[in-house]
């Protein structure tokens, strides 16, 4: 079997990598020629310039990649195409399917597994591996996967690992940016909503744009919201059953009323499946952070927050539970700018000190300037590097709390790690 590759981001490397690894052969093509090929599990590779400035083509084994055009002969050879799920529903993805099959077409035996899709802009992760090991406690056999910039390995990969495996339930988190390509690849039985964030502006425009595409995505399906979540009229009306859900009322590990909201998703869903309510409470009560989400660690005097908040609504949501002296912010990429909005949130509750650092992208002088124009009065910082983040940390810990948060999972994980590891040999 052969598959094209259309597009090489998060997604599409992920894609790449999943299909070689399942044994399939690979076109893939992206337009730009100096698209970033780090991630991609390509050996044996031998490079042959077409032209010097326009195109390249790499040869591999099992692969071929076009950067610089698309060759439309080699598109047809396949038998299933892979796109973006951010270029689903476009003028070139639409036009592309006419005569190519997606990949969920072509491998469906996902869609006869009992699927349940988590989404909204915060606590996806963090509901989708309590039920997960809920379900596994209660005897299931569970496949999770979700969009490749989440932390997964894409939803190409589920699709795959879904045909080989013998699975019960199928649990994916679902981005709010791919709600219609993953509405038209997977077959989902319950959705569950975490909320309705201030995230991915840039893509909904607004909030009214994003509730509408929710609307689309619930439609004749069983769905979960919070009992005050915004548009539940409109949710109720598009879904085929409507279920709310509350706080959880058991202690959890975990900080934050939201977590609280988090695991009474969870535990709503896991009651509708009729699973016991002794293996929800036990499971609850063990479950831990999830990396990279935020987590509590001691140092000397101060309690350490730590975990990704790249919004202004997540940053918010702990900020109003908690009183910090210094809040540490890892900066969005050049292209995301409306994320810098953590900075007004950060700004509103007043720590005595704002420390910068390169979370996505190095866009430190844009965060400095947001907090200038916002007014604030109290100490900014900048660093470059995760020995400086300690070295801060290290002076400010005979303060009460600080928090590390904003853009950049895979430095706040590294973070983490070099925290806790501090934590523990104290």
């Amino acid at each position: 079997m052969k598959a094209a590759v259309i597009g090489l981001g998060v997604e599409g490397k992920k894609a790449v990598n999943s299909l070689l690894n399942h044994g399939w052969e690979v076109y893939a093509t992206d337009l730009n020629i100096n698209v970033d090929l780090s991630g991609l599990n390509l050996p044996n590779l031998s490079l042959d310039v077409i032209d010097e400035t326009q195109t390249v083509s790499i040869v591999g084994d099992g692969i071929t990649l076009d950067l610089g055009f698309t060759n439309p002969y080699d598109i047809d050879q396949c038998d299933a195409v892979a796109i973006s799920p951010s270029m689903f529903g476009g003028e070139f993805a639409t036009k592309l399917l006419k005569n190519s099959n997606l990949l969920s077409d072509v491998v469906d035996k996902h869609k006869d597994i009992f699927t349940i899709g988590i989404t909204g802009t915060n606590g996806k992760t963090t509901t989708v591996h309590m039920l997960k090991e809920i379900l596994e406690n209660a005897g299931k056999n569970v496949l999770v996967g979700g969009n490749g910039g989440g932390g997964f390995s894409g939803y190409y990969d589920l699709i795959l690992e879904a045909n080989e495996g013998k699975y019960d339930i199928l649990l994916v988190e679902v981005c709010d940016m791919t709600l219609d390509f993953c509405k038209y690849c997977f077959d989902f039985d319950m959705i569950g909503l975490t909320n309705i964030g201030n995230d991915h502006m840039n893509v909904h425009k607004t909030i009214a744009n994003y509730k509408n595409s929710l609307v689309r995505f619930f439609e004749g399906k069983t769905v979960f919201t919070a009992f005050n979540q915004d548009f539940n009229t409109d949710f109720k009306e598009s879904s085929d059953k409507n279920i709310p859900y509350f706080e959880y009322q058991d202690e959890l590990k975990l900080f934050g009323k939201f977590n609280l909201l988090n695991a009474g998703l969870a535990t709503a869903i896991a009651r509708e499946l009729k699973i016991p309510k002794d293996v929800i409470k036990s499971t609850l009560s063990e479950f831990n952070a999830v990396e990279g989400r935020l987590d509590v660690y001691k140092i000397n005097n101060v309690s350490v927050y730590v975990g990704k908040t790249d919004n202004s609504d997540a940053l918010t949501s702990i900020l109003s539970e908690k009183d910090f002296y210094a809040i540490f912010i890892g900066t969005p990429r050049h292209n995301e700018i409306h994320r810098l909005d953590i900075l007004d949130a950060a700004v509103r509750y007043n720590p005595e000190v704002i420390v910068l650092f390169p979370g996505l992208d190095d866009t430190l002088d844009m965060a400095v300037y947001r907090l200038n124009s916002l007014g604030y009065m109290g100490n900014i910082i900048t660093v470059n590097s995760l020995d400086e983040i300690i070295e801060l940390v290290a002076e400010y810990s005979h303060e009460d709390a600080i928090l590390i948060g904003g853009n950049g999972q895979d430095t706040l994980i590294n973070i983490q790690e070099r925290i806790k590891l501090i934590s523990e040999n104290l």
